[in-house]
C-alpha cells in the first residue's frame, strides 16, 4: 500500500485531535482504520507524525575500503570503475558492483562526466620563453597594449558541429528521427578562411584567402597591401601575430624588417591569449544567428564581411579591450 503523504498526516492529526471518529479520517485520506491508529499513537509517543529513521541498505564496502576507492582514484585519475570494482572486495560478496564504485567516488566529490583539457606538450624552453616573456611585458598598461594591432586568420565553416547542442529525450530514444541530428563529422558544406587586424581603437579591412596562406601571399596580399598602410597611418602601433611558418619565414621577416616594422615577439606554442580570437567568435555567432543563414561560400564570405564591416565601435572597443 503507498505512503500516506506529509500533508495528509498533517490533516489526519488535525482531525483526529478534533474528536472525528478514526473510520471517518481513515475514510477521508483514503488509507486503513489501523493506519491512522499508528499515526496518532507515533504522535504521542515522539511528537511529530514523519517516518522514524531507517538504517536503509546496509553498505557493502568499509570505511577503509572507502579511503583506498578515493585515493586509487585521486593517484590516478584515468583509472575505471571496473578496474577497482574488480580488485575490491565486498562485505557479502567476493567483489563490488562498478555503480557502487561510481557513488563513492560521487560521495567524495569526484565525477567522471568532465573532460581532460587538451595542452599543448611544452619542453622546459618552452616554458622559459613563457615565463620570460610574461615577466617582460607583466607591467604593460592599458595604454601599451593599445598600441598593439593584434592579427589572425581563422576559418568559417557553412556547417560545423561544437558539441554544444543537447536534446532532451526519453529512455531508448536515442536514435529517433526527433532525436537525431545530420551533421557533416569533417565540416563539410565548404569554409573560408579571413584575415583580420583589431586594436583598441582600430581594424583593419577584412581579407578574404582563397586557398591555404603561404609566406608569398602573405606578404603579397595582406603585408603589402592592408598591414604597412595602416602602419604608416598609425606610425606608433605595433604587430603582432603568432608564429606560423607563414608569418615567421625569412622572406616575410625582411620584408617587415626593411619597412621598419615594429613586430611583438611572440614565443612559440604560447597560450592563444590574442583578443582577436574573441572577435572571430562572436563574428561567427552574428552570422548564425542570422534570419537566412548563408547557404554557399560566397554568402559566407559576403556575411563574415558584412558583420565584421557593420559591428558597432562600442562592442568593437568591448570585444578588443585587453
Amino acid at each position: 500500500m503507498l505512503r500516506v503523504p506529509a500533508h495528509l498526516r498533517e490533516r489526519a492529526l488535525g482531525m483526529l485531535q478534533g474528536g472525528v471518529r478514526t473510520a471517518d479520517v481513515a475514510r477521508a485520506i483514503n488509507c486503513n482504520v489501523r493506519t491512522a491508529r499508528r499515526l496518532r499513537q507515533r504522535y504521542r509517543e515522539t511528537g511529530w507524525t514523519a517516518d522514524c529513521p531507517h538504517s536503509g541498505r546496509p553498505r557493502v564496502t568499509t570505511p577503509a575500503q572507502d579511503r583506498y576507492i578515493r585515493t586509487s582514484h585521486l593517484r590516478d585519475r584515468y583509472r575505471m570503475a571496473t578496474t577497482t570494482a574488480r580488485v575490491t572486495p565486498g562485505t557479502h560478496n567476493p567483489s563490488i558492483n562498478a555503480q557502487t564504485v561510481r557513488n563513492r567516488l560521487r560521495e567524495a566529490g569526484l565525477r567522471a562526466s568532465c573532460r581532460p583539457v587538451v595542452r599543448q606538450v611544452l619542453t622546459r624552453h618552452h616554458r622559459q620563453q613563457r615565463c620570460l616573456w610574461a615577466q617582460t611585458h607583466r607591467r604593460w598598461i592599458r595604454q601599451d597594449w593599445q598600441k598593439v594591432l593584434f592579427t589572425d586568420e581563422s576559418r568559417f565553416c557553412l556547417t560545423r558541429g561544437d558539441g554544444r547542442i543537447c536534446v532532451y529525450r526519453r529512455r531508448n530514444e536515442r536514435y529517433t528521427e526527433a532525436c537525431t541530428l545530420e551533421r557533416d563529422r569533417f565540416g563539410g558544406g565548404g569554409s573560408v578562411m579571413v584575415w583580420g587586424g583589431v586594436s583598441q581603437h582600430h581594424r583593419t579591412e577584412l581579407v578574404v584567402i582563397a586557398g591555404n596562406l603561404n609566406a608569398v601571399r602573405k606578404r603579397e596580399d595582406i603585408l603589402l597591401p592592408h598591414v604597412i598602410p595602416f602602419l604608416q597611418a598609425h606610425p606608433d602601433m605595433t604587430l603582432q601575430h603568432d608564429n606560423a611558418t607563414s608569418h615567421t619565414a625569412h622572406s616575410v621577416r625582411d620584408f617587415l624588417q626593411d619597412r621598419n616594422v615594429s613586430v611583438l615577439p611572440w614565443p612559440a606554442k604560447s597560450p592563444d591569449l590574442n583578443p582577436i580570437e574573441h572577435v572571430w567568435d562572436l563574428l561567427d555567432r552574428r552570422v548564425r544567428a542570422r534570419a537566412i543563414p548563408p547557404r554557399s561560400v560566397w554568402e559566407l564570405a559576403g556575411a563574415v564581411v558584412e558583420e565584421w564591416v557593420t559591428s558597432h565601435s562600442k562592442n568593437w572597443q568591448i570585444w578588443c579591450s585587453p
